[in-house]
């Protein structure tokens, strides 16, 4: 019987995939919590340099900080890069696309300034926090939310198309009754109303003034309670239907997609050991 020995490059890329990937090593945790210490410092540097007087007396260290942090998450996302069988794979999954928006605003801003700000998307990258402290249960609780979530996909967009309809009609309707005369000067902005009364966030920028459009919007106002009930029972319908087993925190090799039941030895979406 021929036992096939891994190469050495093979080991090494296996354990920098389980010092960057996973949380199972003493290695690999210390080296998660380093990167979320570095995610929460970062993001308190651009929050701070958004104000005025402390970007004045101190910008320049500021600005040197965040291409510190741009620089060192560069280098962890080469890491994840090289320890990973298929770099084209992860750099295009959920998790790949958060962690190079960490870095990318930093470089447009050297050629729209201001987009720096847009740093503070790295706090997304905290989303791996419950799988990093092996917090097990927020993650089953997590996976009973996207699957009442995707089971109620199609109904939502029946219900949305619904919606754009009846806002269409009313707007049109408002702008019909009220005209331009009253600020309701084009169907657009009718249907921009009719949106902002229904879901009864009310700016108050525009408002009725004909007795017939103020009995248009008390209907819309009425319905806008009933319609906001809808989706939320189409989802809570599906978790009621949901029995998601608990899931394990290892990330797959291969496909790097992470879920799987507790119990799992071969990754359930690319048959790979985990």
């Amino acid at each position: 019987m021929n036992l096939e020995k891994e190469s050495p490059e093979s080991n090494w890329r296996k354990r920098l995939h389980e010092i960057v990937f996973e949380a199972d090593t003493r290695a690999g945790k210390t080296f998660d919590l380093i990167v979320i210490s570095l995610i929460l410092l970062s993001v308190f540097v651009v929050i701070l340099e958004s104000v005025r007087s402390v970007r004045e007396n101190y910008g320049g260290l500021l600005t040197a900080i965040e291409w510190f942090f741009t620089l060192v998450f560069t280098l962890e996302y080469i890491l994840r890069l090289v320890s990973v069988r298929k770099p084209l794979r992860y750099a295009l999954s959920f998790y790949g696309l958060i962690d190079l928006s960490a870095i990318l605003p930093s470089i447009v801003s050297l050629f729209v300034p201001g987009t720096q700000y847009l740093l503070t998307i790295r706090i997304l990258r905290l989303l791996r926090i419950f799988r990093i402290l092996k917090l097990t249960a927020y993650l089953t609780e997590a996976k009973t939310i996207t699957s009442a979530l995707k089971a109620s996909r199609r109904k939502i967009s029946v219900f949305l198309l619904a919606i754009v309809a009846m806002v269409t009609v009313v707007g049109t309707a408002m702008y019909v009754i009220e005209g331009e005369e009253h600020g309701f000067t084009d169907i657009p902005t009718s249907i921009y109303w009719a949106i902002v009364t229904m879901t009864t966030v009310g700016y108050g920028d525009l408002s009725p003034k004909t007795p017939l459009g103020k009995i248009l919007a008390s209907i819309v106002m009425i319905a806008g309670y009933a319609i906001i009930a809808v989706p939320t029972g189409i989802v809570t319908a599906e978790f009621s239907r949901s029995g998601i087993k608990a899931v394990s925190t290892q990330v797959c090799p291969e496909c790097h997609r992470e879920g799987h039941d507790s119990d799992a030895v071969y990754c359930k979406y690319c048959s790979a050991k985990l």
